[in-house]
């Protein structure tokens, strides 16, 4: 194998060396006659071979092969001169086409070769000569995103390493070879340009040398130069048309599974209705006056025409029929298979579920932009919290009534309400007293007195001191809250894990010393959970890691650990709850209430009386509802090391009441105590 591809090599070096010689060395019209057929059949061949290439690179020789064989009809051309000039005599190849062509008459097959010959040049290789610019400049402009995919599928792990390497590689060898087009087919138009100089020079100088030297009358000497120059111009013609039309195949020729004769034949005969119509439409011109006298040519081609739709007709229902057949077999098969439920166990994180008469709030196109307002929720819980809310699944639930939703955490609901739609909810903040003809509701999310009033009344209810929403604003409003009372249960290990790669980029020190040569990676997740629990952001992760790992030498307490970084984001919860401000107002424990607290704690647990907790519950309660009258955020400030098991034991009655130690407070500005709780 090796020895015949040197054998190939060195062969098609001799050619070359060979058609160089001929510009110079005299070639007899014997050899003519050999190379010129051996010229018309290998441009055939090169033209077959690009038509069955199913892309370029199939064939990325084309732009050597193009210029090699230039050279050859070149060589031909000046060879064919010599012998013209000389002996007015070329072989009987150029001879038989010029008489051929020219038919007894010089000046039509001079004609015909002009025709040619504009073909060529102004159809075929102008055309092919811009497209191979312009594919070469797109080729060049597309390798940059070409390689970004390359690299994401890479990195994607959709292909290997060497699959990698090879789509480089084919992406370079695509560039090359539109560059190597883009001037190779300059050559074809130089070869165009030189074969009608060629004909020019001989007709003239065949004329003068003809009667000059050889004698010859004028008739005679431009009957017999003209038959040989056009004879000599069709065979040199001829395969440069069939290599332009090669070259134009090639550079428009778009990368596919097949080969273009399929192509052709299956997209071109894909569609049996357009075969009727053109049928039809050569019946209409067959039985148009002055056409008529034809009718039967226009017959027999829509005939032709009708047949082949029908035929293409059949192989469509053919080909359907098989396709249903093998769909219903790989049905029976994957029935008669052990059924693969897998992928059925997956849960969505977040859900909302939206009965029929909902949708609408979703659909973009009658104006919903519920889909607009849950991207801006994650935004807006990912700058509160610090926390990347998963997709959150919208579909429809036909279990529902139509106007109500439902919010599901896992395929759990936590959360649900009902809307009226062509209405305002009108809440009252608990000052208004005006009346506003309205249908009564509750508010879902914090369950306030409210009114569905319609867009007419809207104004009304404003200047009567009403919040108004529209629907899609309740149904945002009360999944923003649901986020938040559930922020803890977003976050996972996996979540964990990707907030600390994300600080690793900018901080790998401190997540490197952490985890997990201090704290595992669920130790960690359990801390943000409890800040998460109580609403503290976490987006300042790294003064929270930095806290951690110099805590975690102490205790590896989650507890103690989420104590101490509440600590540390002291100045964080200050502005949050709004005691940033000097004479902010909270609400103390008495001491003998701490005492009691702290005395009733065994082994980490509360063990308090049930009426001690009860009593506790309600003076809470009270103090909360007096400074939430002033317009103030309900604070309760007491000792360190009473906080946490005081809002352990108070999250379920009073979820939404907050509670600070001291310590945390103490960037804060100056703080009021207008309450004191206490139970005797």
């Amino acid at each position: 194998m090796r020895e015949r591809y040197l054998y190939g090599e060195l062969g098609v070096a001799i050619l070359v060396v060979i058609l160089v010689g001929m510009l110079v060395i005299p070639v007899p019209y014997q050899v003519l006659d050999i190379l010129i057929p051996f010229n018309i059949s290998f441009a055939l061949l090169v033209l077959l071979v690009t038509m069955y290439a199913r892309d370029a690179l199939e064939f990325s020789v084309f732009p050597s092969l193009l210029l090699i064989t230039t050279l050859l009809r070149l060589a031909l051309n000046v060879s064919a001169t010599r012998l013209i000039l000389l002996y007015a005599m070329a072989g009987y190849v150029i001879q038989g086409f010029g008489q051929f062509v020219v038919g007894g008459n010089p000046l039509v097959g001079f004609i015909i070769f002009v025709i040619l010959v504009v073909i060529q040049f102004i159809v075929v290789t102008r055309g092919a000569e811009r497209v191979s610019e312009v594919a070469a400049r797109f080729t060049l402009d597309a390798m940059p995103g070409k390689q970004m995919a390359i690299d994401a599928d890479l990195n994607a792990g959709l292909i290997t390493d060497k699959e990698a390497r090879q789509r480089r590689q084919d992406i370079e060898r695509e560039a090359d070879f539109y560059g190597a087009m883009d001037g190779a087919s300059k050559f074809v138009r130089g070869d165009a340009i030189a074969g009608i100089v060629i004909v020019v020079v001989n007709i003239l100088g065949g004329f003068v040398v003809g009667v000059a030297e050889h004698h010859m009358s004028l008739t005679t000497a431009l009957s017999t130069y003209t038959i040989l120059t056009v004879g000599d111009g069709l065979v040199s013609q001829i395969p440069a048309l069939l290599l332009s039309t090669a070259t134009g195949i090639i550079v428009t020729r778009a990368a596919a599974d097949t080969n273009l004769p399929r192509d052709l034949t299956r997209q071109v005969l894909s569609q049996p209705r357009v075969l009727l119509i053109a049928g039809g439409a050569l019946v209409v011109f067959g039985l148009m006056p002055g056409l008529n006298k034809t009718w039967w040519t226009f017959a027999l081609l829509a005939g032709g025409y009708f047949l082949l739709s029908r035929a293409v007709a059949r192989g469509r229902q053919q080909e359907a029929a098989q396709v249903t057949q093998q769909t219903r077999q790989q049905e029976a098969e994957a029935a008669r298979r052990p059924e693969n439920v897998t992928a059925l166990l997956p849960l969505d994180v977040l859900e909302l579920d939206l009965g029929y008469g909902l949708l609408s709030l979703a659909d973009a196109s009658q104006g919903g932009d519920l889909l607009d307002r849950v991207a801006m929720i994650r935004r807006q819980v990912a700058l509160e919290l610090g926390l990347v809310v998963p997709p959150i699944r919208i579909r429809d639930d036909l279990s529902l009534k139509p106007s109500t939703y439902c919010i599901k955490l896992r395929g759990v609901e936590v959360a649900r309400g009902e809307l009226l739609l062509g209405h305002l909810l009108a809440m009252n903040p608990g000052n208004v007293t005006e009346p506003v003809e309205g249908i009564a509701a509750q508010e879902p999310v914090f369950g306030l007195m409210a009114l569905w009033i319609t867009p007419e009344d809207r104004s009304r209810a404003e200047v009567a001191g009403y919040t108004v929403v529209d629907s899609p604003a309740v149904v945002a409003t009360h999944l923003t809250e649901v986020i938040r009372s559930h922020a803890a249960e977003l976050l996972g290990r996996q979540e964990t894990q990707n907030l600390l790669d994300m600080v690793k980029k900018e901080h790998p020190a401190v997540v490197e010393e952490l985890v997990p040569g201090l704290l595992t990676l669920g130790e960690v997740a359990k801390v943000l959970q409890n800040l998460l629990r109580e609403r503290v952001a976490i987006r300042d992760l790294v003064r929270i890691l930095e806290t951690l790992a110099d805590q975690a030498r102490v205790s590896r307490d989650p507890d103690r650990l989420t104590e101490a970084v509440r600590q540390a984001l002291g100045a964080q919860l200050c502005r949050q709850y709004g005691l940033d401000r000097d004479k902010a107002a909270v609400i103390t424990l008495a001491p003998e209430t701490e005492q009691a607290i702290l005395g009733s704690v065994q082994e980490g647990q509360l063990a308090l009386a049930p009426d001690f907790v009860g009593r506790l519950s309600r003076a809470l309660s009270d103090e909360a509802a007096k400074l939430a009258g002033r317009g103030a955020e309900p604070v309760v400030l007491c000792a360190p090391l009473v906080r946490l098991y005081l809002r352990r034991l108070t999250e379920r009655s009073l979820p939404r009441l907050i509670f600070l130690s001291y310590n945390e407070v103490a960037t804060c500005g100056e703080v009021e105590a207008v309450g004191m709780v206490s139970v005797a």
